[in-house]
């Protein structure tokens, strides 16, 4: 674990490409331990050829190797690939009341692209892990609901993924436009989850997203 953190504290200080002059007191205060803690572990990283030392003097200079800058983008897709598996874990929220509108406007192609007649209005969850709902849906491919006109007015793409919720089908839908990340997850479901599931505002919930 030290090892891991003294490779990411010396990336922060910039030993990339380059060898940057270190202070074996001033590494063990970040990482809480010795400078002749931090000594060791830098002789182990440079035997295993995660680093690269160059003493000069009474000055040490250290670069994280490409090795050592590999092992980290290594451990860096690991982790993404445990924790962003496509479930997402939020809290129910109430919306602002705009949701049964667009459903009823999108009902015909939700039925059309994702097979059910909506609930009139979506469940909203706010989501506490990960950070933002592309971070769930990274890698998965939408069902793009197409824009139409309606009455003079133009309703623009929206994309679908499909969910699961305690079993229950539905799908996190997101406007095309959406510029930034969303922290809501707008579901929409054929029936009124909040009744079919006991939910309420606070309540906690895990989606799981269907991957086709």
């Amino acid at each position: 674990m030290k090892r891991v953190q003294l490779l990411i504290l010396l990336v922060r200080k910039g030993a990339i490409g380059r060898k940057i002059k270190i202070t074996l007191r001033e590494l063990a205060g970040e990482l809480g331990t010795s400078p002749q803690s931090v000594l060791r572990l830098i002789e182990e990283m440079e035997e295993e050829g995660l680093v690269e030392r160059e003493v000069v003097g009474r000055k040490t200079c250290v670069e994280v190797s490409p090795e050592g800058l590999a092992f980290l983008e290594n451990l860096c897709d690991a982790i993404s690939e445990a924790l962003y598996n496509g479930v997402i874990l939020g809290e129910v929220i109430s919306g602002i009341g705009e949701g049964a509108y667009y459903v009823k406007q999108y009902s015909h192609l939700i039925k059309e692209y994702l097979g059910f007649d909506p609930y009139p209005g979506t469940l909203n969850v706010r989501v506490l892990f990960p950070k933002t709902v592309f971070d769930a849906l990274c890698g998965v491919r939408p069902v793009i609901l197409p824009g139409f006109t309606k009455e003079g007015r133009t309703f623009g793409d929206v994309k679908a993924y499909r969910v699961r919720i305690d079993g229950m089908e539905g799908a996190i839908v997101i406007p095309s436009r959406t510029v930034h990340p969303p922290k809501i997850a707008e579901i929409v479901a054929p029936v009124y989850l909040r009744k079919e599931l006991g939910l309420k505002d606070g309540s906690r919930v895990r989606v799981e997203v269907v991957r086709e």
